[in-house]
């Protein structure tokens, strides 16, 4: 379960304080799904920054009862100088060289995304839609319990968007994980499921 309770945030301006969250409150229940829309400036890349521990909040807290977490950006941030395949494993060699059960997983993963017969390829050869592909078979080598998706199609034309959106809710729903998207496109919103808006740092009803 994901609980971020009563989330505020804000950033020195000057000689004051500008406010970008203001008590945010929601729960996402083990495997559910949030999509979060709002504006440009909204606040949203920020929310999905604290509930990922990537910063700090001003006041409150997101609780979250497993450190493995996936991401997924709007920019993919592979690796230029490695494969598809050493791309999606990366998550695994903080902790030193990965398993085989992981380079094993990662395989299957590039296989479910389309990429099986790529995975030695460069990012440079690859298309966008591929390299977003390749970003979400690294979110979730590692089997995380929560995945956070930061405009995750923002860069692609609409029937890659769909592609994507797809791929990325069904691999999540099938490992019984949880998902929270930030996104303007009213179309993957809808495919997540639960939509909430969050206007001028305020998540409404």
């Amino acid at each position: 379960m994901l609980e971020v309770e009563r989330i505020s945030k804000s950033y020195p301006s000057g000689d004051r304080l500008l406010p970008v969250l203001d008590d945010v409150s929601f729960v996402v229940a083990p495997a559910g799904r949030l999509a979060v829309m709002g504006p440009s400036g909204s606040g949203k890349s920020t929310l999905l920054a604290i509930i990922g521990a990537l910063e700090p909040p001003s006041a409150g807290r997101a609780a979250f009862r497993n450190r493995r977490i996936g991401f997924v950006f709007q920019e993919h941030h592979l690796l230029a100088g490695c494969t598809a395949l050493d791309n999606v494993i990366l998550p695994a060699l903080a902790g030193g060289r990965a398993s085989a059960d992981v380079v094993a997983r990662a395989e299957r993963l590039l296989d479910r995304v389309g990429l099986a017969d790529r995975r030695h390829h460069l990012p440079g050869a690859l298309s966008g839609g591929e390299r977003q592909r390749v970003a979400v078979a690294r979110a979730l080598v590692l089997a995380p319990r929560l995945v956070l998706a930061d405009e995750p199609t923002g860069q692609l034309d609409g029937r890659t968007a769909a592609e994507i959106t797809e791929l990325l809710v069904s691999l999540v729903e099938e490992a019984g994980g949880m998902l929270v998207v930030v996104t303007h496109a009213d179309a993957v919103a809808a495919r997540v499921g639960t939509v909430r808006r969050l206007v001028a740092g305020r998540l409404e009803p």
